[in-house]
């Protein structure tokens, strides 16, 4: 199974980022804490994209595609924005009181702890960011 969505660089589109997890988890049967984190690792990976790939502005496309094989279900970000590789950031430092915490890195961190595998490859201009979840 496979489903994509094309949403452009605006942080109001993100709620079709939601409805297509939600109706993905439906069609996969995937009970509702997978649901929730599942939308929480992609609102925070695409917030990142909105927020920071395109500092000249414009309209930008980020695709989504979903797929599932053996039991795994692949999630790919596809943007065009400026190179930048989520997973070389350190793990923020979460022993530290939120005064004490530089800002950003938090969500790179959660989309870590709830996905399995996370990578990142630079592709023809285009940043791929793969995240994978056994289910």
């Amino acid at each position: 199974m496979e489903k994509k969505l094309t949403i452009e660089n605006q942080l109001e589109q993100l709620t079709l980022v939601a409805s297509f997890v939600e109706e993905l988890c439906e069609e996969l049967g995937l009970d509702a804490s997978l649901v929730f984190n599942l939308n929480l690792v992609l609102e925070e990976a695409m917030t990142n994209v909105i927020m920071y790939a395109f500092p000249e502005g414009g309209k930008h496309e980020l695709e989504l595609t979903a797929a599932t094989e053996g039991g795994t279900l692949s999630l790919v970000v596809k943007d065009s924005g400026i190179a930048f590789d989520p997973t070389a950031v350190p793990d923020a430092d979460v022993t530290l009181t939120a005064e004490e915490r530089p800002i950003g890195g938090l969500g790179i961190f959660l989309i870590r702890q709830i996905m399995d595998e996370v990578n990142y490859e630079r592709v023809d201009e285009y940043n791929i960011l793969t995240m994978k979840k056994k289910l």
